[in-house]
Protein backbone atom coordinates (compact mmCIF):
# COMPACT_ATOMS: atom_id res chain seq x y z
CA UNK A 1 0.00 0.00 0.00
CA UNK A 2 2.80 2.39 0.85
CA UNK A 3 4.45 1.74 -2.52
CA UNK A 4 1.17 2.37 -4.34
CA UNK A 5 0.59 5.61 -2.47
CA UNK A 6 4.17 6.71 -3.24
CA UNK A 7 3.69 5.97 -6.94
CA UNK A 8 0.44 7.91 -7.03
CA UNK A 9 2.14 10.80 -5.28
CA UNK A 10 4.92 10.94 -7.86
CA UNK A 11 2.58 10.87 -10.88
CA UNK A 12 1.34 14.36 -11.76
CA UNK A 13 -2.38 14.89 -11.97
CA UNK A 14 -3.38 16.04 -15.44
CA UNK A 15 -6.19 18.57 -15.92
CA UNK A 16 -9.22 17.38 -17.82
CA UNK A 17 -8.59 19.87 -20.63
CA UNK A 18 -5.08 18.50 -21.15
CA UNK A 19 -6.37 14.93 -21.36
CA UNK A 20 -9.07 15.91 -23.85
CA UNK A 21 -6.57 17.75 -26.06
CA UNK A 22 -4.12 14.87 -25.98
CA UNK A 23 -6.87 12.41 -26.85
CA UNK A 24 -7.88 14.62 -29.78
CA UNK A 25 -4.27 14.68 -31.01
CA UNK A 26 -4.10 10.89 -30.86
CA UNK A 27 -7.39 10.62 -32.76
CA UNK A 28 -6.06 12.95 -35.46
CA UNK A 29 -2.87 10.90 -35.79
CA UNK A 30 -4.78 7.64 -36.09
CA UNK A 31 -7.26 9.16 -38.55
CA UNK A 32 -4.39 10.44 -40.70
CA UNK A 33 -2.86 6.97 -40.81
CA UNK A 34 -6.18 5.37 -41.75
CA UNK A 35 -6.81 7.90 -44.51
CA UNK A 36 -3.29 7.40 -45.88
CA UNK A 37 -3.87 3.65 -46.07
CA UNK A 38 -7.42 3.58 -47.43
CA UNK A 39 -7.82 6.61 -49.71
CA UNK A 40 -6.81 6.11 -53.34
CA UNK A 41 -4.54 8.85 -54.65
CA UNK A 42 -5.64 10.26 -58.05
CA UNK A 43 -3.31 9.55 -60.96
CA UNK A 44 -1.13 12.18 -62.62
CA UNK A 45 -3.44 12.41 -65.63
CA UNK A 46 -6.46 12.98 -63.40
CA UNK A 47 -4.66 15.65 -61.38
CA UNK A 48 -3.55 17.46 -64.52
CA UNK A 49 -7.13 17.45 -65.77
CA UNK A 50 -8.37 18.98 -62.53
CA UNK A 51 -5.66 21.63 -62.60
CA UNK A 52 -6.51 22.56 -66.20
CA UNK A 53 -10.19 22.90 -65.33
CA UNK A 54 -9.84 24.76 -62.02
CA UNK A 55 -6.86 26.97 -62.82
CA UNK A 56 -5.54 28.98 -59.88
CA UNK A 57 -8.09 27.50 -57.49
CA UNK A 58 -6.86 24.03 -58.40
CA UNK A 59 -3.23 24.91 -57.65
CA UNK A 60 -4.18 26.45 -54.29
CA UNK A 61 -6.19 23.33 -53.46
CA UNK A 62 -3.19 21.19 -54.44
CA UNK A 63 -0.90 23.14 -52.10
CA UNK A 64 -3.35 22.66 -49.23
CA UNK A 65 -3.80 18.99 -50.05
CA UNK A 66 -0.07 18.35 -50.11
CA UNK A 67 0.34 20.20 -46.81
CA UNK A 68 -2.37 18.08 -45.19
CA UNK A 69 -0.77 14.93 -46.60
CA UNK A 70 2.40 15.68 -44.63
CA UNK A 71 0.37 15.34 -41.42
CA UNK A 72 -0.17 11.65 -42.18
CA UNK A 73 2.50 8.97 -42.55
CA UNK A 74 2.89 9.69 -46.26
CA UNK A 75 6.46 9.72 -47.65
CA UNK A 76 7.25 13.31 -48.51
CA UNK A 77 9.69 12.06 -51.12
CA UNK A 78 6.77 10.81 -53.20
CA UNK A 79 4.95 14.13 -52.81
CA UNK A 80 8.00 16.09 -54.00
CA UNK A 81 8.45 13.81 -57.01
CA UNK A 82 4.78 14.32 -57.84
CA UNK A 83 5.26 18.10 -57.70
CA UNK A 84 8.08 17.82 -60.24
CA UNK A 85 5.99 15.68 -62.56
CA UNK A 86 3.03 18.05 -62.43
CA UNK A 87 4.75 21.44 -62.55
CA UNK A 88 8.30 20.90 -63.83
CA UNK A 89 11.36 21.85 -61.83
CA UNK A 90 10.83 25.48 -60.81
CA UNK A 91 7.07 25.25 -60.42
CA UNK A 92 7.39 21.90 -58.66
CA UNK A 93 10.08 23.25 -56.35
CA UNK A 94 7.90 26.18 -55.31
CA UNK A 95 4.92 23.86 -54.89
CA UNK A 96 6.84 21.34 -52.79
CA UNK A 97 8.56 23.91 -50.56
CA UNK A 98 5.46 26.00 -49.88
CA UNK A 99 3.33 22.94 -49.09
CA UNK A 100 6.16 21.41 -47.05
CA UNK A 101 6.68 24.48 -44.86
CA UNK A 102 2.92 24.90 -44.48
CA UNK A 103 2.52 21.25 -43.47
CA UNK A 104 5.41 21.55 -41.03
CA UNK A 105 3.76 24.61 -39.47
CA UNK A 106 0.36 22.90 -39.13
CA UNK A 107 1.90 19.78 -37.57
CA UNK A 108 3.85 21.93 -35.13
CA UNK A 109 0.75 23.94 -34.21
CA UNK A 110 -1.35 20.82 -33.62
CA UNK A 111 1.22 19.19 -31.36
CA UNK A 112 1.97 22.43 -29.49
CA UNK A 113 -1.69 23.28 -28.82
CA UNK A 114 -2.99 19.76 -28.13
CA UNK A 115 -0.12 17.82 -26.58
CA UNK A 116 2.42 20.21 -25.12
CA UNK A 117 0.71 20.68 -21.76
CA UNK A 118 0.49 16.94 -21.12
CA UNK A 119 4.12 16.36 -22.05
CA UNK A 120 5.24 19.24 -19.86
CA UNK A 121 3.40 17.96 -16.80
CA UNK A 122 4.55 14.37 -17.26
CA UNK A 123 8.21 15.11 -18.03
CA UNK A 124 8.70 17.85 -15.45
CA UNK A 125 12.25 19.15 -14.86
CA UNK A 126 13.79 16.81 -17.43
CA UNK A 127 11.84 18.50 -20.22
CA UNK A 128 12.77 21.92 -18.85
CA UNK A 129 16.47 21.12 -19.31
CA UNK A 130 15.85 19.89 -22.86
CA UNK A 131 13.81 23.01 -23.63
CA UNK A 132 16.67 25.17 -22.45
CA UNK A 133 18.99 23.47 -24.90
CA UNK A 134 16.48 23.72 -27.75
CA UNK A 135 15.96 27.42 -27.09
CA UNK A 136 19.53 28.07 -28.26
CA UNK A 137 20.12 25.19 -30.71
CA UNK A 138 16.61 24.32 -31.84
CA UNK A 139 17.09 25.47 -35.43
CA UNK A 140 20.13 23.19 -35.84
CA UNK A 141 18.25 20.24 -34.33
CA UNK A 142 15.31 20.69 -36.70
CA UNK A 143 17.68 21.27 -39.63
CA UNK A 144 19.43 17.95 -39.01
CA UNK A 145 16.09 16.20 -38.56
CA UNK A 146 14.88 17.47 -41.93
CA UNK A 147 18.16 16.60 -43.66
CA UNK A 148 18.28 12.96 -42.52
CA UNK A 149 16.33 11.02 -45.19
CA UNK A 150 15.14 8.22 -42.90
CA UNK A 151 13.55 10.59 -40.36
CA UNK A 152 9.79 10.78 -41.01
CA UNK A 153 8.63 14.29 -41.87
CA UNK A 154 5.62 13.96 -39.57
CA UNK A 155 7.75 12.86 -36.62
CA UNK A 156 9.92 15.98 -36.79
CA UNK A 157 6.85 18.21 -37.03
CA UNK A 158 5.05 16.74 -34.04
CA UNK A 159 8.22 16.41 -31.96
CA UNK A 160 8.94 20.09 -32.56
CA UNK A 161 5.49 21.05 -31.34
CA UNK A 162 5.72 18.88 -28.22
CA UNK A 163 9.11 20.33 -27.34
CA UNK A 164 9.78 23.88 -26.22
CA UNK A 165 11.61 24.98 -29.37
CA UNK A 166 10.63 28.53 -30.41
CA UNK A 167 8.45 28.75 -33.50
CA UNK A 168 10.94 30.98 -35.30
CA UNK A 169 13.80 28.50 -34.83
CA UNK A 170 11.57 25.62 -35.89
CA UNK A 171 10.47 27.34 -39.10
CA UNK A 172 14.04 28.35 -39.94
CA UNK A 173 15.37 24.83 -39.47
CA UNK A 174 12.47 23.34 -41.44
CA UNK A 175 12.67 25.77 -44.36
CA UNK A 176 16.43 25.36 -44.80
CA UNK A 177 16.47 21.65 -44.10
CA UNK A 178 13.80 20.90 -46.70
CA UNK A 179 15.69 22.48 -49.59
CA UNK A 180 18.39 19.87 -50.47
CA UNK A 181 16.12 16.83 -50.47
CA UNK A 182 13.30 18.70 -52.17
CA UNK A 183 15.58 19.87 -54.98
CA UNK A 184 16.70 16.29 -55.54
CA UNK A 185 13.24 14.74 -55.54
CA UNK A 186 11.55 17.47 -57.58
CA UNK A 187 14.31 17.16 -60.16
CA UNK A 188 13.61 13.44 -60.47
CA UNK A 189 9.92 14.18 -61.00
CA UNK A 190 10.65 16.93 -63.52
CA UNK A 191 12.99 14.57 -65.38
CA UNK A 192 10.27 11.93 -65.57
CA UNK A 193 7.72 14.49 -66.70
CA UNK A 194 10.09 15.78 -69.40
CA UNK A 195 11.01 12.33 -70.72
CA UNK A 196 11.05 12.39 -74.49
CA UNK A 197 11.96 16.07 -74.69
CA UNK A 198 15.75 16.06 -75.08
CA UNK A 199 16.67 19.69 -74.24
CA UNK A 200 14.24 19.89 -71.34
CA UNK A 201 15.50 16.58 -70.01
CA UNK A 202 19.10 17.78 -70.07
CA UNK A 203 18.21 21.07 -68.39
CA UNK A 204 16.34 19.24 -65.64
CA UNK A 205 19.53 17.35 -64.80
CA UNK A 206 21.29 20.61 -63.88
CA UNK A 207 19.39 21.18 -60.61
CA UNK A 208 19.85 17.49 -59.83
CA UNK A 209 23.62 17.97 -60.00
CA UNK A 210 23.33 21.11 -57.87
CA UNK A 211 21.27 19.22 -55.31
CA UNK A 212 23.87 16.48 -55.09
CA UNK A 213 26.61 19.07 -54.60
CA UNK A 214 24.56 20.73 -51.85
CA UNK A 215 24.09 17.40 -50.07
CA UNK A 216 27.84 16.75 -50.29
CA UNK A 217 28.63 20.17 -48.80
CA UNK A 218 26.17 19.60 -45.96
CA UNK A 219 27.74 16.21 -45.25
CA UNK A 220 31.21 17.74 -45.09
CA UNK A 221 29.95 20.56 -42.86
CA UNK A 222 28.45 18.05 -40.42
CA UNK A 223 31.66 16.01 -40.45
CA UNK A 224 33.72 19.06 -39.51
CA UNK A 225 31.39 19.93 -36.62
CA UNK A 226 31.79 16.52 -35.01
CA UNK A 227 33.95 16.72 -31.90
CA UNK A 228 37.37 15.20 -32.23
CA UNK A 229 38.23 12.15 -30.16
CA UNK A 230 40.05 12.46 -26.82
CA UNK A 231 43.71 13.26 -27.07
CA UNK A 232 45.92 10.75 -25.29
CA UNK A 233 48.85 12.38 -23.53
CA UNK A 234 52.09 10.52 -22.94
Amino acid sequence: MAGLESTQHRLPRLPRRALVRTALLVVLLVAGGVVALLVDVPGVTTLRGWLDQLGTVGWVALVLGLALATLAPVPRTALSVLCGVLAGFWGGLALALVSGVLGALVGFALARSLGRETVTRLAGPRLARADGLLASRGAVAVLLGRLIPITPFTLVSYAGGLSGIPLRSYLLGSAVGLVPGTVLHVTIGATVGAAGDGPVLLLSLVPLALGLVALLLVHRWRARRRPAGPVVED
